[in-house]
């Protein structure tokens, strides 16, 4: 049902028969959006260690390697610790071709760690934040200027675990009215605003991969390159990873590529069991 509503979202916004309102969602997409709420991401009881280091001085994720959780399960005693979090948004919106699209940012150049990266807006939760959506929704607007109130959220995905087994939630948004939104950047955390045809992260185009090794276990890292507006941005990581996995899910393929060895996940189970 989850994955036939996604599908018809879609096909609606490439025909262009849903007519949006920046007030609220039309019957057809308020219909979706209802539908979407009936998804839960998979249960998941583990934690991560205190000693997270891509957590910035300002809270933000960080990540070369980002792994669905369901990868994980079940997770050993040993990497069980205090329940750590954080929340991206992946704000979707219709382009001007009718494809779908999703906002990134650069992080600034004058930063002291990770500096030029790109990555969704998002970041650690505060104890104010009543869930990852509110996450999401805090950070979007913090970084981007995003009026939480502009945004449709329709699901959250499973969560992805980074190198140090960071919790990052992905949390879906539709953006039905591109044209009530002007980015505004935080330049002490964002030096460029863009976006990116969602499609593009299943295709084999402007793309290559690194192999890495993690608890003895071989993985893929992809890289994307894209351009626009004279500007050249990097993909990569986690951000990558997550960009993937959600196109894969609205869109109702898999990658034309490998996303990951075959062996891993068995390799890598058995490893953590020991």
């Amino acid at each position: 049902m989850i994955a036939a509503s996604l599908r018809s979202l879609v096909m609606a916004v490439s025909s262009n028969s849903i007519s949006y309102n920046p007030i609220g969602p039309t019957r057809n997409l308020n219909n979706l959006i209802q539908q979407l709420r009936l998804y839960k991401a998979p249960r998941f009881g583990g934690g991560v260690s205190d000693e997270d280091d891509e957590v910035d001085e300002r809270g933000k994720v960080f990540s070369q390697m980002g792994l669905a959780e369901s990868a994980m399960r079940p997770m050993p005693p040993a990497f069980k610790s205090q329940d750590k979090r954080a929340a991206v948004l992946v704000c979707l919106f219709e382009g001007d071709l009718g494809d779908l699209r999703v906002f990134l940012t650069k992080r600034s150049s004058n930063l002291s760690s990770h500096s030029g990266e790109v990555a969704l807006p998002g970041g650690k939760a505060d104890e104010g934040d009543a869930d990852d959506v509110a996450t999401a929704l805090r950070e979007a607007e913090e970084e981007i200027g995003l009026n939480p109130s502009l945004v449709n959220v329709v699901t959250v995905l499973e969560p992805f675990l980074s190198k140090k087994l960071l919790r990052v939630v992905p949390v879906i948004g539709i953006l039905p009215d591109r044209r009530s939104f002007k980015p505004v950047a935080n330049v002490s955390e964002v030096e460029a605003i863009f976006d990116a045809p969602l499609e593009m992260f299943l295709k084999d185009e402007n793309r290559r991969a690194e192999e890495r090794e993690w608890m003895r276990a071989k993985y893929l890292i992809h890289f994307f390159d894209y351009k626009t507006d004279d500007q050249k941005y990097l993909i990569w990581g986690m951000t990558a990873s997550i960009l993937i996995n959600t196109a894969s899910v609205v869109y109702q393929r898999p990658p034309s590529f490998a996303e990951q060895y075959r062996k891993f996940h068995r390799c890598l189970k058995k490893d953590i069991s020991k």
